[in-house]
């Protein structure tokens, strides 16, 4: 069986603090490292339904479902697609689960292109069997939307000077591999950047595997959806990798536990607004420095969380 490090995890459990016989979802199942803990804690009378679009988290599930204490459930679609079929079945959940972003599994599989580490295919799908992948974004797409891409969804500074070393290199040849890609983009970045902050594809291959997958977008519908399944007194518990994750998940909980929004020059509340929610912590829950030390992958990982009071919003 695959050794999988789930990140926060601890802290994850306390905040869904699951029950035994409660009904749990794990929105992104990966190599089920969050969803055996769950199983633990919920125990035979409870169910866990595990969420993903990844093939290879399928056969993770299978090896999982063979061992686990409770009532398994798996569902092969992205979060949000499998949230909606959820929601519509009318399942009600006791606690729901979104660790975002990329797997360790999907990093360490070399062959799947999402790692700058690596040579590997430019590949980067989630769903292997979706048309939309690295090599064609970074071989078709025009210069402009490239930029914008890596500015947006990378955060890249030089995503202007990135996105034109591209289109140079690939009017010569195709961009095949990701050692490929990263050599365009090396050259690309002046020189003194190349030694600060990271490697410097770092961030260019985070903005167009976003792109491939549709992340943020799927974050976005994700949310309401998973808010929608719980029950009161359900509990909410979201894990991200980087600001653009991080910021949508606070941004959602913030407006649910947020009370009456009347102007303050107002005497009395006419808005009659009540929260939905009752955030776990006021600030993004970060590792510990033993947790780092143990999985480097999890330093830029952020929990938030919160309890619904109430149905609506």
């Amino acid at each position: 069986m695959t050794v999988h490090i789930p990140v926060l995890a601890a802290e994850a459990i306390g905040f869904l603090d699951p029950q035994p016989g409660a009904t749990v979802v794990d929105c992104t199942f990966g190599a089920g490292g969050h969803s055996r803990l769950l199983a633990d804690r919920i125990g035979a009378d409870g169910t866990l339904i595990a969420i993903d679009r990844d093939p290879d988290a399928e056969r993770h599930f299978d090896e999982f479902a063979a061992e686990a204490a409770c009532h398994t459930r798996f569902v092969r679609a992205s979060f949000a697609e499998g949230l909606r079929l959820l929601v519509d079945e009318g399942v009600r959940a006791d606690g729901v689960l979104m660790d975002l972003g990329i797997s360790s599994m999907q990093v360490d599989t070399r062959e799947r292109g999402f790692a700058y580490a690596y040579d590997a295919p430019l590949d980067m799908r989630m769903d292997p069997t979706q048309e939309l992948d690295a090599r064609e974004i970074v071989n078709t797409w025009d210069q402009r939307r490239i930029a914008q891409m890596l500015r947006q969804l990378g955060e890249e500074r030089h995503a202007g000077r990135i996105a034109a070393g591209i289109v140079r290199a690939r009017e010569q040849h195709p961009i095949e591999t990701t050692t490929e890609l990263v050599d365009v983009i090396t050259a690309a970045v002046p020189a003194p950047a190349r030694f600060a902050g990271g490697h410097p594809a770092k961030r260019s291959f985070q903005a167009i595997r976003i792109a491939v997958n549709g992340e943020l977008d799927q974050i976005d519908e994700a949310l309401p959806l998973a808010w929608e399944l719980l029950r009161v007194d359900g509990r909410f518990a979201g894990i991200s990798f980087h600001s653009l994750e991080d910021r949508r998940v606070k941004r959602f909980l913030v407006d649910r536990a947020q009370g009456c929004i009347c102007p303050p020059e107002l005497p009395v509340c006419v808005c009659d607004r009540e929260p939905a929610a009752a955030l776990m912590s006021r600030k993004s829950i970060q590792p510990s420095a033993g947790e780092i030390a143990d999985n480097p992958r999890a330093r830029s990982a952020r929990l938030r969380g919160a309890r619904k009071l109430r149905e609506g919003m």
